[in-house]
């Protein structure tokens, strides 16, 4: 995501300064492709910036990144987070960013990598509104829609919220073609059948196919989902809530971690649905 994002702004005439990232080659050749530096001293992309862009895998990664030097030299400057994270930790960078003098901004991204790459990503941002604004130019270049959600943490929920009701689909979806599967039906048909009735879903028109196919190509891994349905599920801890689809769905995920299929994109939850499958006949 993060890599497609810089090409897209380099291409609407934003100068890539320098770019970072956990894996060092890949950098290299973003790096290459955009003329601008590849390094693992995050203070290097600050200082060299005006605006930061981050796309993390987790809470902990984005602690470390504004613990490990991304702060350095950071007086007077934007850093948009597009990571879904929890919502504390949003609320956590801003508050540090303010004590050096810089403005964070949250942009969630409930789009794909094919999105980020046409600037037609949809956007839910969270923080100062007068950073929103800031940020605004930029992010119209990247997005298709922007939505600005409030104080810094807000966007975040709404994103846990997101990514809950989609992996919940998902996880429907897997069973309701699985056991089509099992019955003997046509898929093509029972899907054509679901997008014209209640059944019908975004995820039916992004996942569907590869349900059936097994075409797991990843854009949004298990490991991922399985982690944002963390998020959702603590929050709803938080406000006392039993949320019993949600948790559900987050143990189909966790177990496909654990099998190691978590790389996998969220579609493969099908192996542990289809009869006959990688997971199917497993307890």
């Amino acid at each position: 995501m993060g890599a497609n994002m810089a090409r897209r702004l380099r291409d609407q005439g934003y100068p890539i300064t320098a770019v970072s990232d956990v894996n060092a080659e890949a950098a290299k050749a973003l790096a290459l492709e955009l003329g601008c530096e590849a390094t693992a001293e995050l203070k290097h992309v600050t200082k060299q910036s005006d605006v930061v862009i981050t796309v993390v895998t987790d809470d902990k990664a984005m602690k470390s990144i504004y613990l490990g030097g991304l702060l350095n030299h950071s007086r007077g400057k934007l850093f948009i987070n597009c990571a879904t994270v929890s919502p504390s930790v949003h609320v956590w960078v801003e508050q540090k960013a303010a004590k050096t003098g810089a403005q964070t901004l949250e942009a969630c991204m409930a789009s794909s990598i094919t999105q980020a790459r046409e600037g037609t990503l949809y956007l839910m941002c969270g923080g100062q509104e007068e950073t929103f604004n800031r940020a605004k130019p930029i992010l119209e270049k990247l997005a298709a829609s922007l939505r600005y959600i409030g104080p810094a943490g807000k966007a975040a929920e709404v994103k846990a919220l997101v990514n809950m009701v989609m992996n919940i689909n998902t996880a429907g979806l897997a069973e309701g073609l699985g056991l089509g599967a099992a019955l003997g039906l046509d898929l093509p048909m029972l899907r054509e059948v679901f997008s014209q009735t209640g059944a019908n879903s975004r995820v039916l028109q992004t996942d569907g196919e590869d349900m059936q196919n097994r075409d797991h190509t990843c854009f949004f891994s298990a490991a991922h989902a399985a982690k944002d349905s963390g998020i959702a599920l603590s929050l709803g801890k938080e406000q006392g809530l039993t949320l019993p689809l949600a948790t559900a769905t987050k143990k189909q995920f966790d177990k496909m971690v654990v099998e190691g299929l978590g790389g996998l994109d969220k579609s493969g939850i099908a192996e542990l649905t289809f009869k006959g499958r990688h997971l199917a006949n497993k307890g």
